[in-house]
């Protein structure tokens, strides 16, 4: 009897064992300067044809970059986030691209830090080159390089303010003659590339070939990337 009654003890703990929930790992708690960002209206860009390169959710289709000491980048709220790392932060796109006629848009903005939050390197027929927004102390905007010249050098070079928590619309435009971009509705940068010298600026921006998206030292997020090639009265524009 007190063997029976023993093994019905063992048995009855061992249910209430099994019973018992194990603990839950918690998920991260959302980040509210994510979410305010993402709740922010997106603008659409003008022309048919676009094709999504971000679906919100992951990195699909993205690798991240390997910099030295760059940090994390991942997908929160509907955003791709670049944590800020030692120096430049990046993903590169890892499926077919374009070299000529083509567009990029995409929104970007600056949450935290002191440098550049976009910076967009592109083909140009068979070399690249770079588009930088808020670089060399936080309002340097240029297209490194042009014969040689990075973007502080060259005549794309210019100075402009940017807030912190905004979201700055981009457009990129490559043809057989031009390099285009325009920010928000303006543009700023209408550059004939015939007998020019278009390349990358020394050092490890190289490794955003063919096409990546980059910042330096700085905490930002992109959302609405997109590309789309151009054809016919396009590209007489």
């Amino acid at each position: 009897m007190r063997r029976a009654g023993l093994s019905v003890l063992i048995g009855i703990t061992l249910l209430c064992g099994c019973a018992t929930p194990s603990p839950q790992t918690k998920s991260a708690p959302p980040d509210p300067i994510l979410q305010q960002a993402a709740a922010l209206p997106y603008t659409p860009v003008d022309g048919a044809g676009w094709k999504s390169l971000f679906d919100g959710r992951t990195l699909k289709d993205w690798k991240v970059t390997d910099y030295g000491g760059h940090a994390a980048v991942h997908c929160d709220a509907g955003l791709m986030v670049f944590e800020s790392g030692d120096a430049l932060t990046g993903v590169n796109w890892t499926k077919d691209y374009p070299k000529v006629n083509y567009e990029i848009a995409l929104e970007a903005m600056r949450i935290d830090g002191g440098d550049f939050f976009c910076g967009l390197t592109f083909p140009v027929k068979d070399s690249f080159c770079t588009l930088i927004l808020g670089g060399w102390g936080g309002q340097m905007v240029g297209l490194s390089s042009i014969d040689g010249e990075d973007a502080s050098e060259n005549e794309t070079s210019q100075l402009m303010k940017f807030e912190s928590n905004r979201w700055y619309r981009v457009r990129l435009r490559v043809t057989d003659g031009k390099i285009e971009v325009w920010l928000d509705d303006k543009q700023i940068m209408d550059l004939p590339t015939a007998k020019r010298t278009i390349g990358l600026r020394f050092g490890e921006i190289e490794d955003s070939k063919p096409l990546g998206l980059t910042t330096y030292q700085t905490r930002g997020a992109m959302r609405e990337i997109k590309l789309r090639l151009l054809a016919g009265d396009e590209l007489k524009r």
